[in-house]
């Protein structure tokens, strides 16, 4: 069996504000993913204001909860802030990005995503308005015989 390394650089679709499910979008763009028998997939956002998380993928109201935590958390008040070049959401973006964090990392097994029955991965887009996201995935693992 040999190892295998592949790297791709997706573009996903612009999302408003909040937590998107993007397993799916990702699992269905990779062109070598069908190729893995056991490995990894690491994921990486390649943003300071957005960010990465594996969480529940059935209710919904799990995103928007997640969504109204963040915004109680980390409230939009540009007087605590110095960085605001950008506006009220420019701050309060990096802060939120670098709690969730930049990446994941999810096993792979023959040729699919090995996540848990009720685990999803989220795009955690914390600007007030859409911006096209950049993920890095890089795959590693044996190939499928």
């Amino acid at each position: 069996m040999s190892t295998v390394w592949y790297q791709q650089t997706l573009q996903l679709q612009s999302k408003r504000r909040g937590f998107h499910l993007i397993t799916n979008e990702i699992e269905s763009r990779l062109e070598h993913l069908s190729e893995i028998n056991t490995g990894l997939a690491h994921l990486h956002i390649l943003h300071t204001s957005a960010s990465l998380t594996i969480n529940e993928n059935a209710d919904p109201t799990v995103r928007e909860d997640m969504e109204n935590f963040f915004t109680r958390t980390v409230p939009e008040d540009t007087s605590l802030y110095k960085h605001t070049y950008e506006g009220t959401d420019d701050m309060t973006s990096h802060i939120k990005a670098s709690i969730l964090g930049s990446s994941v990392t999810v096993p792979v097994s023959k040729g699919r995503f090995l996540l848990g029955t009720w685990q999803g991965i989220y795009l955690c887009e914390h600007r007030n308005y859409s911006h096209r996201r950049s993920i890095v995935v890089t795959l590693h693992g044996t190939r499928q015989a």
